[in-house]
């Protein structure tokens, strides 16, 4: 399986275009390039049933995120405040940076 680009980053703020909690803007917690998936707060919520073992003496049902496809959900521009598409561009430096396709604002700070 080859690695798929994938624009979107720790800590972006995203709105989550598709699913059971479309529409939610949340941040992002994790991201897996090799199946490129997101894991988003308190998005895709999911209970799994724990047996008890040694680091967790209790059982139980336990609840939490479960990864999402990165193409379900849309980054927030801190400027412009509006879901964006991402375009790269590379500085006069050599260095590759993020861009808000509406305001053209640099998303990395």
């Amino acid at each position: 399986m080859e690695k798929i680009k994938c624009r979107i980053k720790k800590n972006d703020k995203v709105k989550v275009l598709a699913g059971k909690d479309q529409g939610k803007i949340r941040k992002v917690l994790s991201v897996d390039r090799k199946h490129n998936r997101v894991l988003v707060e308190n998005v895709n919520m999911v209970k799994r049933h724990q047996k008890p073992g040694p680091q967790s003496r209790q059982g139980g049902i336990v609840e939490g995120e479960a990864p999402i496809h990165a193409s379900n959900v849309m980054i927030i521009c801190s400027k412009c405040a509006q879901p964006s598409r991402i375009q790269a561009k590379v500085l006069e430096d050599g260095k590759k940076v993020r861009i808000c396709g509406k305001c053209k604002e640099l998303l990395d700070a």
